[in-house]
């Protein structure tokens, strides 16, 4: 099974990169992630937001790959624990189908989006900043996957 992120974004700073990177370099044997960023749509004062999200939705629906299992993170989705995510983790392994998470830009993911995902994923109450979700995204997969094997890198209950 193979991850892949779908991340509406503009030029992510070199932290953020090499977070990313370091966890998807852990995963690379077990799980390898791919990270896709697309283009922020055209936002401004005399632009309508709403027409932003439309045009980074269609070209982020276009862009998921067929047949993969679609993970939205949304604000108002299911919320996990990592015990609880780990046995996502399983379903979605005994699944078969590769992963593709959704991460939207800075007014959400577009409703065609939402509606393509099979499952809403909610990081929290928290809102962080949209290149931050990617590092936390890959975190919680090696921590899911790290508990999966006995690993000691979770120290959860």
């Amino acid at each position: 099974m193979r991850a892949r992120i779908l991340s509406i974004a503009e030029r992510a700073p070199v932290w953020i990169k090499q977070g990313f990177e370091d966890y998807a370099m852990r995963l690379e044997r077990s799980l390898p992630l791919t990270l896709t960023e697309l283009p922020l749509g055209p936002r401004g004062k005399s632009m309508d937001p709403n027409r932003a999200v439309l045009d980074e939705g269609q070209r982020m629906f276009a862009a998921i790959p067929k047949l993969h299992r679609v993970i939205a993170l949304d604000g108002r989705g299911e919320a996990w624990s990592s015990e609880a995510l780990a046995k996502q983790l399983t379903a979605w392994m005994m699944d078969g189908r590769d992963l593709c998470f959704l991460i939207g830009g800075p007014d959400g993911l577009a409703t065609q989006c939402l509606t393509a995902a099979h499952q809403r994923w909610s990081l929290g109450p928290l809102t962080l900043p949209h290149a931050l979700v990617r590092i936390v995204l890959a975190e919680q997969l090696f921590r899911a996957l790290s508990q999966l094997g006995n690993h000691p890198y979770h120290r959860g209950s």
